[in-house]
């Protein structure tokens, strides 16, 4: 009877839906990570992954692109923003008047400025070689042309573009090249609003997502220099557009007065030209006197001296008054920055690069240099 218990007692504790554990044998020996196999294949993922990922990236890079530029306008815009907030205004009423302000100057950009650019630049490049002919009546220039053959050389140029009479259909590749830049204009130019509407409108919730990751103790004072190197980014966004502009004004003026073709087409060029950092007033000024040179020798001169004489007021008097409130940066900082961020991305490049070089200034001078001084 007792050992009728036990066998009872023994079955209960194992019942027979329990399974025995499966033998999957012994454990082996760990990868020796100095073995050269082992090293050669973490190497080649680790390129392999390394190549994949720039291939995607310049696969995106019209993106990239494109964000930038829309983070650009974004940052030049948030200090009209911020005025308006100073005058009891929600951040969201101040995006949308500033925004809806940005909308009607695109429609105003696109109905009245770019169909008379549109047909006075057209109609300047078709006149060209009639008016390069005019030029060559000047006994120093047909001269000049006599040994370098440069008048020449642009006649048959403009008259192998120019003979068909279509000129815009055959520069972007006939008339299905002429919609897909259209369509794609539109849709780039809609995707960058979008874009920047949505960045200047969150700005405050980036920042703080940003700032969420920095240690407690430092936060505060990482929060005012993220918002200096905004407000001087934003400040010399919205100063090299107004200068910009200005110089665009006088030139139109200047045109006008003189007597020049497309006056708005060249003041167009100009507002272009002047955002390029550097160099950007030396083409405007090589074009408007090789148009004004067109007309006559004198008209030339006077168009030359013009300009020269207004980029020197605006070097000493206007674009001081406009940016001492904005950015501080040594002149051999200037040049560097812009001369790498225009190699690197261009237009876009070389306006952020002084603002990047003035923020960097500012975080050694708040941050990295009382450090080395304390240590």
């Amino acid at each position: 009877m007792a050992i009728t218990q036990r066998i009872k007692k023994a079955t209960a504790r194992t019942p027979k839906s329990a399974k025995l554990p499966v033998d999957y044998g012994m454990l082996g020996k760990p990868i020796n990570r100095s073995n050269p196999y082992y090293f050669g294949f973490i190497a080649t993922l680790g390129a392999l992954t390394a190549l994949v990922l720039m291939r995607a990236l310049a696969s995106a890079s019209q993106i990239f692109v494109l964000i930038l530029i829309a983070l650009f306008l974004a940052t030049g815009l948030n200090p009209a923003v911020e005025a308006l907030r100073k005058r009891k205004l929600s951040r969201n009423a101040a995006v949308a008047v500033i925004f809806s302000s940005v909308i009607l100057f695109v429609i105003f950009f696109a109905f009245v400025v770019i169909p008379p650019v549109v047909s006075q630049g057209t109609s300047l490049i078709n006149n060209s070689p009639a008016l390069l002919q005019d030029l060559m009546q000047n006994e120093t220039i047909s001269k000049l042309n006599d040994q370098f053959g440069l008048i020449d050389t642009l006649q048959s140029k403009l008259k192998s573009i120019t003979s068909d009479g279509t000129l815009l259909i055959s520069t972007f590749g006939g008339v299905i090249g002429v919609g897909k830049s259209v369509l794609s204009g539109f849709f780039t130019a809609l995707t960058i609003l979008v874009l920047t509407l949505y960045f200047i409108t969150s700005l405050p919730q980036v920042i703080d997502l940003g700032l969420s990751l920095v240690p407690g103790s430092r936060r505060d004072r990482v929060r005012v220099l993220t918002n200096a190197i905004i407000a001087r980014v934003g400040a010399f966004v919205g100063s090299q557009i107004l200068i910009a502009a200005m110089a665009a004004v006088f030139v139109v003026v200047l045109a006008t007065v003189l007597g020049m073709p497309s006056p708005i087409a060249i003041g167009m060029i100009v507002l272009v030209a002047a955002l390029i950092p550097l160099i950007g007033h030396f083409l405007g000024c090589a074009i408007v006197t090789l148009i004004a040179l067109t007309q006559s020798i004198w008209v030339g001169v006077i168009a030359f001296a013009a300009y020269v004489i207004y980029v020197q007021i605006e070097n000493y008097i206007v674009t001081p008054r406009i940016m001492k409130r904005t950015l501080a940066v040594p002149g051999a900082v200037t040049i560097i920055s812009a001369l790498i961020g225009s190699s690197l991305l261009g237009l876009v490049g070389g306006l952020l690069a002084v603002p990047v070089a003035a923020s960097i200034i500012l975080i050694l001078d708040e941050v990295v240099i009382p450090r080395a001084n304390n240590s």
